[in-house]
């Protein structure tokens, strides 16, 4: 199944989003934007400065939020096919099990506990998700309480790109 078929886009195309909106708002907050004098004249160098961070990690947020929905698509989309098909490895009986009582509405965590079964170093990746995914929570729902870890969209991409090429995904 191509995923980008389905609107789902890869986490290449994620970050070269990112990338190019990371240019275009440095470009913005540029003296080479040509109305830079225009908006920014009443503005300290120092505010500039402080607007142009402030856009660029805001931009990185957004992006970590588009990047996690990938992959809780990807783990979704795996849960499915393993639940509806016959597959005999473990993975597939467990997330059958929870099919026959949840169907879709399945919470992601319960998926995420059958892969930290498989061994040590999966379950340390799945640790390091489930930090991740509550950072996503933090920052689709107001970001108004204290946040324990804070990621940005490079450590995000990297454990992404890692979890997408070396688990077995049914996609």
């Amino acid at each position: 199944m191509d995923l980008v078929t389905y609107g789902v886009e890869t986490i290449a195309d994620i970050a070269n989003y990112q990338s190019d909106a990371e240019k275009s708002i440095r470009l913005y907050f540029s003296k080479e934007n040509p109305d830079f004098t225009n908006i920014f004249a009443i503005y300290r160098v120092a505010d500039v400065n402080i607007m142009l961070s402030d856009m660029i990690n805001e931009t990185d947020m957004r992006s970590v939020l588009v990047l996690m929905a990938r992959m809780e698509a990807a783990f979704r989309i795996d849960y499915k096919i393993r639940s509806q098909n016959k597959h005999s490895d473990s993975l597939s009986i467990q997330f059958r099990k929870i099919w026959k009582r949840k169907k879709q509405r399945v919470r992601l965590d319960d998926i995420l506990d059958v892969w930290g079964n498989i061994d040590q170093e999966t379950k340390k990746v799945i640790g390091q998700l489930k930090g991740i995914f509550t950072f996503r929570h933090w920052l689709a729902h107001g970001r108004y309480w204290n946040i324990g870890n804070e990621y940005d969209f490079k450590t995000v991409y990297i454990i992404a790109s890692a979890v997408l090429s070396s688990f077995p995904f049914y996609e």
